[in-house]
């Protein structure tokens, strides 16, 4: 972590929607960083203001302007924080000159495509993008049962079977969520995002005990594109909370995990 006056300068924080950019603010504050904000008109909260001491606005297809603003701001390392729902890039957003110029020149216009060219445009201009779980270290969380509830026998042989099909959506990044009921697959998340994917599975069973299955993708690009499961503030203990009153268990699997068979009755339920 940064701990001298060099490596305490220069940070930048461009924001998405939900609680992610708040945490990732009050924890380089922590560090004695102060971020210089560049918030996504789309997507970031209006209560950023109250608490980023630099901030800018800027809407999704404003590239030239984000980096121009990240360089009169000095900063060097940036973090990207918060959800850019996937449906906006491709049907919000209005291209600048140079966006237009990069999404021309993408052979794949999906989503890691696009904020991976995006991410190699800003290294270009001395602008580095870093892990953006560097300053949330204690919200990720260490393999193993989270809440009072480990997984059932029925909901073990679910996830077995539904870490079998988000690595294969996955692989295709396609979305990275699956929701079963006795090992059958009920929704897979695309483009709507995770919450709607379990909300739609929900309807379609109508009340039927479920189990949600989340999934990295390989080589998941922990700058910009961080799975996370948890309420829209991302109150881990709050979540942890309300699941152990709803009798739900939640389970952290490693990533190496899932790739061996012995371990696939590991996962992220929900009953």
């Amino acid at each position: 972590m940064p701990d001298t006056d060099a490596q305490l300068k220069g940070w930048g924080l461009i924001a998405g929607n939900g609680r992610f950019p708040f945490l990732v603010l009050e924890g380089a504050r922590s560090q004695g960083i102060e971020m210089a904000v560049i918030a996504l008109k789309e997507e970031a909260s209006p209560e950023l203001e109250k608490i980023a001491k630099r901030l800018h606005w800027v809407s999704l297809g404003e590239l030239s302007k984000t980096i121009e603003l990240l360089q009169q701001e000095g900063v060097t390392q940036a973090v990207m924080a918060g959800q850019v729902k996937h449906n906006k890039i491709f049907s919000a957003i209005r291209p600048d000159w140079k966006l237009a110029k990069l999404l021309f020149s993408l052979p794949k216009k999906n989503t890691d495509a696009l904020i991976g060219a995006v991410a190699r445009v800003l290294e270009g201009e001395g602008i580095r993008l870093v892990d953006s779980t560097i300053f949330l270290k204690p919200l990720v969380p260490e393999p193993g049962v989270l809440t009072q509830r480990a997984p059932g026998e029925r909901e073990a042989k679910d996830i077995a079977y539904g870490i079998g099909v988000a690595r294969q959506i996955a692989g295709m990044d396609i979305g990275q969520t699956v929701v079963i009921s006795d090992r059958a697959c009920v929704a897979v998340e695309a483009m709507e995002g995770t919450d709607e994917a379990i909300a739609r599975a929900a309807r379609i069973t109508g009340g039927k005990p479920l189990v949600v299955v989340k999934v990295s993708k390989p080589g998941q690009d922990m700058r910009f594109d961080v799975p996370v499961v948890g309420l829209p503030t991302i109150d881990r203990e709050k979540l942890i909370e309300l699941a152990d009153a709803s009798g739900i268990a939640i389970e952290a699997v490693p990533a190496a995990a899932m790739t061996e068979p012995k371990d696939a009755t590991r996962g992220i339920n929900k009953e």
